[in-house]
């Protein structure tokens, strides 16, 4: 398994998604209210009657406001004012097939002090977002979701499709907690997009779950700043389906059932994040594992792991391209006392580079790792003759032989006795 390559993919997707767009359409799964709202005004979903009591069933109101803010003549954002909503079916707005549903305007949901209370008992997903064509500027701000347990997801963006998008979203302030499936999930071509100060607890699945399309599309450059992703029954987040271009940014992950990061593909970046107490469902320290389970590639910058109970190390990482770890920490006390940085094994072909970072290092069979300036302030280097990090002098390797000499060759060697033993 390697990199995917997409290093051109954004130009062209830019490209495509520029020429798509058209005037604007959106057909909602449920039909709106037959009424024009004024153009250039934001739509209230209370004058579609949402009363948000917490005894109503808000639902026919709410999904009614969404549509017609979207709808082509709307304004393109409901507010929706404090209260509590209960809703019994899922709210779901599915753009019109092709260019007739192109929304390329600034749109969405504005909820600061709402919260929407789930009685859904099929497993419908709570709130839905499907793109059949192109979509760009979509916003749900302030948005709070509160599961039954008998749900599907909370939140749910999706695009299966290869030559349509959803791109250049935004969510911000959203909490979602107590839902049967993952707090939110974003499938398929769905990127260039922010999730910003987000809360994704106590659901019984994942926190967050970012994949390609199970058809089509390619989910990307998904940002994830401030959120924390916390008593989830699964992973705090999942990569699935090879996604890997993802980025997180001061985000923390605790008290998961399992990991708090599940990436298996690869992780594009890890900046000043934080993994505690993971693996809740471990029973014990000697069933538990790493705050990151990671597969392929990284980068991890400033994070650090902390453990009083299950969590073992930081990461757990299968190298296949690169791993690089900057000023990280692994720890623990009470029954965690022995937690420590990294478990490390890979391919042959596989790097590991850990600068300036602190915690226990357990490599796997004959893996082994560039360390940098570690806890005792040395520089690690390979000894074995087929090691990856082996003493290069201009085209010079330097070795230890099985019988404990330091040996030298001009070139690679391809034996434990091959080259000269120094000082003999």
């Amino acid at each position: 398994m390697s990199i995917p390559a997409g290093g051109g993919r954004r130009s062209v997707l830019a490209a495509s998604g520029a020429a798509l767009a058209a005037v604007p359409t959106l057909a909602a799964a449920q039909p709106a209210t037959p009424r024009k709202p004024e153009a250039g005004s934001m739509l209230s979903a209370a004058a579609f009657g949402a009363r948000g009591d917490g005894t109503a069933d808000d639902t026919n109101a709410l999904q009614a406001a969404l549509a017609a803010a979207v709808s082509p003549t709307g304004p393109g954002f409901v507010l929706i004012p404090p209260g509590t909503y209960k809703v019994t079916r899922p709210l779901r707005l599915v753009t019109a097939d092709g260019e007739a549903g192109n929304v390329t305007r600034p749109h969405g949901i504005l909820a600061h002090g709402a919260r929407l209370v789930s009685s859904i008992g099929d497993g419908s997903n709570v709130l839905e977002f499907a793109s059949r064509s192109t979509v760009r500027f979509l916003l749900i701000e302030g948005l709070d979701i509160l599961g039954s347990g008998h749900e599907g997801h909370g939140l749910a963006l999706s695009c299966e499709y290869g030559d349509r998008y959803l791109y250049n979203f935004c969510l911000r302030d959203v909490t979602v907690q107590g839902c049967g499936g993952d707090g939110c999930r974003l499938m398929g071509n769905v990127f260039e997009g922010q999730i910003v100060n987000t809360y994704l607890r106590d659901n019984k699945k994942n926190g967050l779950t970012l994949g390609h399309g199970s058809k089509a599309g390619i989910l990307s450059a998904i940002h994830a700043f401030g959120c924390v992703f916390g008593q989830n029954g699964q992973y705090g987040v999942e990569m699935v389906n090879g996604c890997y271009d993802a980025a997180f940014h001061g985000c923390y992950f605790l008290l998961n059932g399992k990991h708090g990061l599940a990436a298996l593909n690869g992780c594009t970046l890890l900046n000043n994040c934080g993994f505690e107490n993971n693996h809740e469902a471990a029973g014990s320290f000697d069933k538990g594992a790493g705050g990151i389970f990671l597969q392929n590639f990284a980068t991890l910058v400033a994070c650090t792991a902390y453990s009083m109970f299950n969590q073992k190390r930081l990461i757990d990482a299968y190298v296949v391209s690169q791993l690089v770890m900057i000023g990280c920490t692994g720890s623990g006390d009470a029954r965690a006392k022995d937690a420590g940085l990294a478990r490390i094994d890979g391919e042959k072909r596989g790097r590991a580079t850990i600068v300036g970072s602190q915690g226990a290092i357990e490599y796997v069979k004959d893996f082994e790792g560039l360390e940098i300036s570690g806890k005792d302030g040395t520089l690690r280097l390979g000894s074995d003759w087929q090691s990856r990090n082996l003493v290069q002098l201009g085209n010079y390797r330097l070795w230890i032989d099985g019988r404990g000499r330091l040996r030298l060759k001009n070139g690679v060697p391809t034996s434990d006795e091959d080259g000269t033993p120094v000082g003999a």
